[in-house]
Formats: C-alpha cells, sequence, structure tokens
C-alpha cells in the first residue's frame, strides 16, 4: 500500500505519479492566484487591456510561484518545519522572482527593463511571494491523502523467529507475531493471540530478529512484514496499520526500509 498526502513537514520527495500530482495542484493554485490577482488589477495594472492584464499575472503567478515551489523542495530536508520553510523560500525567490516580473513586464505590457525598476519590484514582490507560500501550504494541509494498497505475500520463516519466541508464554508462543513495541525495560509483544510482556532490551529483541521478515519502524517499534496492511506518511512522519487494528509510529530515520519494501 501507498500513501501521498500533503505537504510534508519533511522529506520525502515524491515520485512518478505522486509527482505529477504534486506539480499539477501547484500549478493550479498559482494560476488561480494568477486570475484572482488578474481580477484585482494592483500596482496600477488595471490600466492595462483586460486580457494583457491576466496574460501578466497569469505568467508572473505561475512562473514566479514555481520558482518558490522548488525552492521549498530544495530546502525540504535541510529546513523540515513548513512555516520556517515558507519564510526562508519567500526571501530567497525574491530576487529570481523579481527578475522574471520584470521581464514579464517588459514583453507584455512594454514597461521598462533597468535596475531602477528591479529594485522597486523586490519591495513589491517579496509580500506576494510570501502570500503565495502561505497559501501553497494551507492547500497541502487540506488536501486529503490518496491512497494505493498492493498485496506483499511472503513466506513465513518460523525458525528465524525461534530463539524469541522461546520468551513468550505459552499460549502466544505459536501465535502470529504482529509487533514488538518497547516500554523502559520491558517489551510489549503483540501477537493475534493478544499481547505479552517480557523483560528484555529492544537492541537484543532486534538481534534475535534480524532474520525475520519484519522491519524496525521506529526507535521503539519493530513489525512484522506480512503484518502490515497499510501505511501512510503525512506531515513528515508515517503510521503502519497492522493486523487486528494496531497502529505503530514511522520514524523519518527508519522509512526507507518501508519506502524499498514497496509501501510509498
Amino acid at each position: 500500500m501507498r500513501e501521498w498526502d500533503g505537504m510534508n513537514e519533511e522529506a520525502t520527495i515524491p515520485v512518478g505519479g505522486a509527482a505529477a500530482r504534486r506539480w499539477a495542484v501547484d500549478v493550479a493554485t498559482m494560476a488561480v492566484i494568477g486570475l484572482l490577482m488578474g481580477f484585482l488589477g494592483p500596482f496600477a495594472s488595471e490600466r492595462a487591456p483586460i486580457v494583457g492584464r491576466y496574460v501578466y499575472w497569469l505568467i508572473c503567478m505561475v512562473g514566479g510561484g514555481l520558482i518558490g515551489v522548488v525552492l521549498d523542495e530544495r530546502l525540504a530536508r535541510r529546513v523540515p518545519e513548513t512555516w520556517r520553510r515558507v519564510a526562508v523560500v519567500s526571501v530567497l525567490m525574491t530576487p529570481l522572482v523579481s527578475l522574471h516580473v520584470l521581464a514579464t513586464e517588459h514583453l507584455v505590457m512594454g514597461g521598462p527593463f533597468g535596475w531602477a525598476g528591479y529594485g522597486r519590484l523586490l519591495w513589491q514582490v517579496w509580500p506576494i511571494s510570501l502570500a503565495v507560500m502561505v497559501v501553497r501550504a494551507l492547500v497541502w494541509r487540506r488536501l486529503p491523502g490518496r491512497v494505493e494498497t498492493r498485496t506483499v505475500v511472503a513466506p513465513p520463516l518460523p525458525e528465524a523467529e525461534a530463539a524469541f519466541r522461546r520468551r513468550l508464554s505459552a499460549k502466544r508462543r505459536g501465535a502470529r507475531l504482529i509487533a514488538v513495541e518497547a516500554h523502559d525495560h520491558y517489551l510489549k509483544v503483540h501477537t493475534d493471540a493478544g499481547e505479552d510482556l517480557i523483560t528484555l532490551r529492544f537492541a537484543d529483541a532486534l538481534s534475535e530478529l534480524e532474520r525475520a521478515h519484519g522491519w524496525r519502524v521506529h526507535r521503539s517499534w519493530w513489525v512484522a512484514a506480512e503484518a502490515v496492511e497499510a501505511v501512510r506518511w503525512r506531515r513528515g512522519a508515517g503510521v503502519v496499520r497492522l493486523t487486528g487494528g494496531l497502529e505503530a509510529p514511522v520514524s523519518r530515520t527508519y522509512a526507507p526500509v518501508l519506502k524499498d519494501a514497496g509501501w510509498f
């Protein structure tokens, strides 16, 4: 199962259809803002012919907005917090967007092309850039996740879990292993026959389950691969839904193992 949602707090770079969807949403968002600006006609643009005015604002907002999108994607890993990144991107994009606006104004409106006009634009472009990036962040926060499912079939490896299973109670020793959750000085072992509490370091449990078909998905969680029913990733963190309705967190550190397994 794969799931992509809105604007991440971190750094998962979408690929394929998810990437195309993100670009489509971003372009549509910028185009809507451009149409709104064309209707309002700020900065004396209302004096221009109506067609030229709309064309001017569409080019400015879509082109300038995509400059911001590219910068935002590049900075996603270095500045994972959304609103801090919005502020940084709005500043960094302003010089490039101002040049883009100046060229568009010259080509579409017949305005002058020079450093004097460029300096003037910097102070006009920055607040608009900030507003555009804020709108984009809000759009992605409100978009629902898109889910695709797939089935993972893996042969059981009972011998790989044998040493660990001997630590469980007789009732659960032969049960289906779902997950292992670390709690201070003990472990909570989730099975389809209930839960067991055992005294064992999480690192030792991981060592005993090294050859078992499963993954560490968090600093305190290991999950059996065949117990995974769904994975969702939202705003820089993930959640694994397991057999029986159990959910385990997925951290950015361990997300690549699930990505390599094809879950997102």
